[in-house]
């Protein structure tokens, strides 16, 4: 009925790409802040400046990674070392911890102006996994999970979550790392090789996979299919309502 493996007790949704379109939003996010920090270094060294490319640059070093880690990796890919800095920074300092506030300022303030769209597959498919009596969290890089978990009414359908603040205050590392999942799976009082990673990221289904769980979905919203079969997942579907027409 759901498309996943007989035996299987919870389901381990990531949330930005897999059940809201907060990707967008964080994707325009990043792009904005690294796009004023480029801009104020091409002008400050003389050089060209390069933008921050969404197609290229967001899926390899930012996408379902801790903010923290996406600020560091992209920097690192242009050449550009900083400072680590420390979360009393402010915005507009030269460090990656101020960086990394600028850029989740600019997803609050987004999130307050343009919204937070949900998926109608994910809410079906939402609906369908309570209702057959599995056990769900959400497992988020993002510091902004409850929020948005809150405002679009998933918070429902949800009975856990590790987000990106649960995995500061426990010391976890991040995707592609396992940790997170093993924790909510762990929290649930359930085995991995019970429970399933729903994932739109590279990043999260490698840590699935690293994880030992039980299958591995890949969500592709931005036509990475091949990417997300070569890092782990055991399918991929457009939809999570496209689960719910799949024999399991």
């Amino acid at each position: 009925m759901l498309g996943l493996p007989d035996g299987t007790r919870a389901c381990l949704f990531d949330l930005d790409g897999v059940l809201t379109d907060t990707a967008s939003v964080h994707a325009a996010a990043w792009k904005q802040m690294f796009d004023d920090y480029l801009k104020l270094r091409a002008e400050r060294d003389g050089t060209p400046f390069q933008e921050f490319d969404v197609k290229a640059d967001y899926g390899p070093y930012v996408d379902g990674r801790p903010r923290l880690d996406g600020t560091r990796g992209f920097l690192a890919s242009r050449g550009i070392e900083l400072p680590e800095g420390g979360p009393d920074d402010p915005p507009d300092a030269e460090t990656i911890y101020a960086l990394s506030t600028r850029k989740n300022d600019l997803v609050q303030e987004k999130i307050k102006t343009v919204g937070v769209d949900v998926y109608p597959g994910s809410v079906t498919y939402l609906e369908a996994v309570k209702a057959a009596g599995l056990r769900t969290a959400c497992v988020s890089s993002s510091a902004n999970a409850e929020q948005v978990l809150d405002i679009t009414g998933l918070a429902q359908y949800i009975d856990h979550r590790v987000d990106g603040v649960v995995a500061r205050e426990r010391g976890l590392p991040g995707k592609p790392a396992p940790d997170t999942f093993l924790a909510a799976a762990a929290d649930l009082g359930v085995a991995e090789e019970d429970a399933v990673v729903f994932e739109d990221a590279t990043a999260g289904v490698a840590s699935g996979r690293a994880g030992g769980f039980g299958f591995v979905v890949g969500v592709d919203r931005v036509g990475h299919r091949d990417d997300l079969l070569k890092n782990g997942a055991d399918v991929v579907v457009d939809d999570l309502a496209e689960l719910l027409e799949v024999p399991s």
